[in-house]
């Protein structure tokens, strides 16, 4: 029997997924009294099946003192992303084991929890109640808390484009680094290894972070930390071009490239650090990194390796 550090014994996957397609079915209407005996006989059938059972009914009154969207709450639209998604958490969290909420702030259920997320390699476009205009990238989730003082959107994880319209309400943004008001202009935000980066293409806005207030400009670029505030930077317009679905690479270090291409796939690019630095330029399609990938070595002395769709490495090319 697999045990985790602490101890307690680690549930398979195959039975994990198993108990969540019963709490699915239980819960999605009145079992037949067939139904309910043969989910009493696999409970009787193996202890790990009652185990995995009384996980997934602890992990299920969790989920359920959130108060924001759950899991739970994506079931309730079948066939959908979201129901699977919420399928493939809920089977993680079961597991993980007793310590699987304090999860609670990971990536997936910060996701799950958001008023907006958007999966792996998915972007999203929204118009919000006063007419600004709101762009999710890959992987992001955020929170919209529009009321009469104010109109605030919270990132929880990845990168946001904003165009807000004039109104007498600040709009306020904040991250885990700071706040940014402006009352209109086109501002982006993306966090990023505990680090917020905050550009700013028109209007102007006010930043506030760790006891700092600093005044942000079109054209001008901070980078907040747990410390505070970096000096303004010159803003890169191509760090926006995923709103048309496209990388841009202006000059850019393969290494670079590479994490930023795997912002939008699922699995692990390695790069060989040997070849880190060399540089490529080009306009590349976000929607087909696969064939990004297949065509690196046409344009520079490397080859791509895939173990796996989902394991990548970068190389230098072997001497022929």
């Amino acid at each position: 029997m697999a045990l985790r550090k602490s101890g307690e014994p680690r549930i398979a996957p195959a039975v994990a997924a198993q108990a969540v397609q019963w709490l699915v079915e239980l819960q999605d209407g009145t079992p037949s009294r067939q139904r309910e005996e043969d989910w009493q006989r696999w409970r009787a059938a193996d202890p790990e099946h009652e185990r995995a059972w009384q996980r997934i009914e602890s992990v299920n009154r969790g989920l359920r003192g959130l108060n924001t969207p759950t899991a739970l709450a994506a079931l309730d639209a079948p066939a959908s992303r979201g129901r699977r998604e919420a399928l493939k958490l809920l089977t993680l969290l079961v597991i993980a084991g007793g310590g699987a909420l304090a999860m609670r702030d990971s990536e997936p259920l910060l996701a799950l929890r958001a008023d907006q997320s958007t999966a792996v390699g998915e972007r999203r476009h929204l118009t919000l109640d006063d007419g600004s205009t709101l762009s999710l990238n890959t992987d992001s989730a955020l929170d919209i808390r529009f009321d009469a003082r104010q109109r605030l959107l919270h990132l929880r994880q990845g990168e946001m484009l904003v165009n807000a319209v004039d109104e007498a309400r600040p709009l306020r943004v904040e991250t885990p680094q700071g706040l940014v008001l402006l009352n209109s202009g086109r501002l982006a935000v993306r966090l990023q290894d505990s680090r917020s980066q905050v550009s700013l293409f028109a209007g102007d806005a006010q930043v506030f972070s760790h006891g700092q207030r600093l005044a942000l400009h079109p054209g001008q670029r901070l980078d907040l930390d747990a410390r505070g505030s970096g000096a303004a930077q010159a803003v890169d317009e191509n760090s926006v071009a995923w709103i048309n679905g496209m990388l841009v690479a202006s000059s850019m270090r393969l290494g670079d490239f590479l994490a930023e291409l795997g912002r939008y796939r699922h699995g692990r690019i390695g790069c060989d650090p040997a070849i880190a630095d060399l540089r490529l330029s080009g306009t590349y399609p976000l929607d087909h990194t696969d064939r990004i990938l297949a065509l690196l070595p046409r344009t520079l002395p490397v080859e791509v390796r895939s173990v796996t769709r989902y394991w990548i490495s970068v190389h230098p090319r072997a001497a022929s």
